[in-house]
């Protein structure tokens, strides 16, 4: 019988969960608004009862409440939408998915589990939303609500990378012990850093599929198609990105590390060859001896934020260039995000449906691993 029995809020499509069952922790109940992130997490997960719907409405939450007591659920993990504070997004004063937590709140109070788990982004500590017509950082809102009736954890930031995960990623997360259980959960020992040489270094180098078409790819690619036999038989999930020659061809000059925009000759330019001002981690590639900068919803962008391959140096016609000018595959995701490399991805879900819920999930490692560290305190 499982020790933990738990309701997800904001469920996403469930990566941070996709490692629980193996630690007999028991998601029975679970819900997410947007219905193709539901269809997807009740593919993955048939045993888990799906509630496809807004919590914000009364009467949907109080059906959550009332599910969640009769499965005996106490536990609650609750990862509210977090582009609303994210330092990737706009950061609207007072937008109105912060104050999401406050619908969180009220399924803990009502429910009263045992343990809760609360992640989102570093900002949310920095975050005001608008309680009862006065303006509040979350942090003082969460624990207005429930210090009465719940210890929590002394250092709530912690980093992916510090727990098995070869991931930069930092998140802040609150965790939430009832005061009569008198047990202290905190984040777990660090662990030595995965980088992303041991993480996906022996994976097979794939070119990327170019926007012009196959014959223009192969006409610059002549091992186009060779490397991706090979990496076919890895998984059916190494498979090349799609990506414009420009582009393409700036990073193919762009060594590990460092980005595009410090190249001389091929920096990302306009048509008319005006120079592209942008953030200095646009256009870059990660580094093989770092794990990988934190994944995004748009990591299937060439120029969204440090996405690119680290790649490897070769020569050609005498010019040093670099492999791999293209973002991760989803195989590579996988891997960064500590997923199962077997996950039961649905068939229906496209490319950039899969890239977007993988880049706003917690990884994998990093949720288990904390949730261990209660177990052992049980």
């Amino acid at each position: 019988m499982s020790k933990i029995k738990g309701v997800s809020l904001f469920a996403n499509v469930g990566i941070a969960e996709a490692l629980f069952k193996d630690i007999g922790v028991d998601i029975k109940l679970a819900n997410e608004i947007d219905e193709k992130r539901a269809q997807f997490y009740q593919e993955v997960y048939p045993d888990t009862e799906m509630v496809c719907g807004d919590i914000t409405d009364d009467d949907l939450r109080n059906q959550i409440i009332e599910k969640a007591k009769k499965y005996g659920c106490n536990f609650v993990i609750a990862t509210p939408p977090c582009q609303g504070m994210s330092v990737a997004g706009n950061r609207y004063e007072f937008d109105e998915r912060n104050q999401l937590i406050y619908y969180a709140i009220d399924v803990i109070k009502k429910l009263k589990p045992d343990y809760v788990f609360l992640e989102n982004v570093p900002r949310q500590l920095q975050t005001k939303i608008i309680a009862d017509g006065v303006k509040i950082p979350i942090p003082d809102y969460i624990k207005k609500e429930l210090s009465s009736e719940y210890n929590f954890n002394k250092e709530t930031l912690v980093r992916a990378m510090d727990h098995g995960v070869p991931q930069m990623r930092e998140r802040n997360i609150f965790l939430l012990v009832k005061k009569d259980k008198n047990i202290t959960w905190e984040f777990p020992a660090k662990k030595p850093i995965i980088t992303l040489q041991e993480a996906i270094g022996s994976l097979p180098s794939l070119d990327p599929l170019l926007r012009e078409g196959l014959d223009f790819t192969l006409e610059k690619f002549p091992d186009y198609e060779k490397k991706l036999k090979a990496a076919k038989k890895v998984s059916k999930w190494h498979y090349p990105p799609l990506h414009s020659w420009k582009q393409v061809e700036w990073m193919l000059h762009t060594p590990s590390g460092t980005t595009a925009f410090n190249n001389k000759v091929y920096y990302p330019q306009k048509e008319n060859g005006v120079r592209i001002v942008g953030h200095h981690n646009h256009y870059r590639r990660m580094a093989w001896i770092k794990p990988s900068r934190t994944i995004t919803q748009n990591n299937g962008v060439i120029s969204s934020l440090c996405c690119v391959h680290p790649g490897r140096p070769y020569k050609k016609n005498g010019e040093t260039l670099y492999s791999d000018p293209r973002v991760l595959t989803i195989y590579e995701l996988l891997i960064v995000s500590s997923l199962p490399l077997d996950w039961n991805i649905p068939a229906w879900a496209n490319e950039s449906f899969i890239r977007k819920v993988i880049g706003e999930g917690i990884p994998s490692n990093l949720a288990k691993e904390i949730m261990l560290e209660l177990l052992k305190k049980i």
